[in-house]
């Protein structure tokens, strides 16, 4: 019996809403044909105090894309700030990474969302003892007296529309050390009503890229899982780059090039890792102090490699029992447990690197000293 894929969406669902998520976020699903632009919309006014902007996103379902409103949602608790999922280009697939809540803003694949979204971290308001004040230069805010307003200047950012990282035509941006760090803290899954709202969107045919053509009739809600009443937006229009799915395929970057959008957006196995970028040499002026420095820094390299080596030894030996049939683990379930595993172990080691630095730059002579012939 076939069992169809809004079911199994919805089991992952339930499962992730029973337990916190202490990983990265949750792969939801991979394809072969990369999402439509992001459609252009406005924000509804936000609905009261403790809502949190949540924007819009593709979906993938039985009859294809579909789109999920932007919406805001209250946080779970106080302190909780939204990272939005989105699509990422790895092994020859677009893959969902999904969104979650946490003390922190972290890696959404540099897609500029807006509304405070803007490729790398939040700039649409904080906590402040419990209390959420909002940015009104960049959220739509009446009524509410938490308020402040501070212009956003994003530099070197182009605003496209694109709703993907990786691949041909995607964003390139790769995780900040800040993001790193955020991804290894404490997440919670998305709340019972978000799941709801994504339920919704996907049995309401407007929102089905088939239908709609990149152009959804509800771009946005006031609040989740509400489709009707005064709080909907309705979009602009679609992406400009916008084309059909068939001119979507999955492509891969010419042989030889170069191009780091082509990387696989987080890596599966210890393997594709990129090469732990060395520090440079320590200068602290004291010879003997450099070579202690620089002893310290190649025994955590070296520490470092023998966990990539352990690691991807352990995962080929389950990729083996897997091929011979002697384990019950499915390859999609070991693929997402290795990625797990591996982006587990690169925040590991660049929490361990970040903190041999910050020790070595407190023992240094020169901390704190101001230079000569200034203030």
């Amino acid at each position: 019996m076939r069992i169809s894929l809004s079911i199994r969406l919805l089991a992952f669902s339930l499962v992730m809403l029973a337990v916190p998520v202490t990983s990265a976020a949750g792969i939801i699903f991979s394809i072969g044909i990369a999402p439509p632009p992001l459609p252009v919309y406005e924000q509804p006014f936000c609905p009261g105090y403790g809502y949190i902007w949540t924007p819009g996103f593709w979906a993938y379902g039985d009859d294809g894309y579909f789109w999920v409103p932007g919406t805001w949602v209250l946080a779970p608790e106080p302190g909780l700030l939204w990272t939005p999922g989105y699509w990422g280009w790895g092994d020859g697939v677009f893959i969902f990474h999904e969104g979650y809540w946490g003390p922190r803003v972290g890696f959404y694949g540099g897609i500029v969302y807006g509304f405070g979204y803007f490729g790398v971290g939040y700039q649409g308001g904080y906590w402040n003892n419990g209390v959420f004040f909002y940015n009104r230069s960049v959220n739509r805010v009446t009524n509410i007296t938490n308020v402040y307003n501070k212009t956003v200047i994003v530099n070197n950012v182009t605003v496209n529309n694109v709703s993907y990282n990786g691949g041909v035509g995607g964003v390139s941006n790769r995780p900040t050390p800040e993001e790193a760090v955020a991804a290894s803290e404490r997440h919670f899954a998305p709340t019972r009503i978000q799941t709801q709202h994504v339920q919704a969107a996907n049995t309401y045919r407007g929102l089905h890229e088939s239908v709609n053509h990149g152009k959804p009739a509800i771009a946005a809600t006031a609040k989740p899982a509400e489709f009707s009443g005064r709080g909907i937006v309705k979009a602009k229009a679609a992406g400009r780059s916008y084309k059909p799915p068939t001119a979507r395929t999955a492509t891969v970057a010419p042989a030889g090039a170069r191009n780091v959008a082509s990387r696989p957006v987080t890596a599966v196995h210890p393997n594709d890792l990129p090469s732990t970028s060395r520090p440079g040499s320590p200068n602290t002026g004291k010879p003997r102090l450099d070579k202690k420095y620089q002893q310290e820094q190649e025994k955590l390299q070296a520490r470092q490699e023998q966990d990539r080596r352990k690691l991807q030894h352990k995962q080929e030996q389950e990729h083996q029992r897997v091929a011979q049939g002697r384990s019950d683990t499915r390859k999609p379930q070991l693929e997402q447990r290795h990625q797990q595993q591996t982006r587990q172990l690169e925040q590991k080691h660049a929490t361990e690197q970040q903190k041999l630095q910050n020790k070595q730059q407190q023992g240094s002579p020169n901390q704190g000293r101001p230079a000569r012939g200034k203030p």
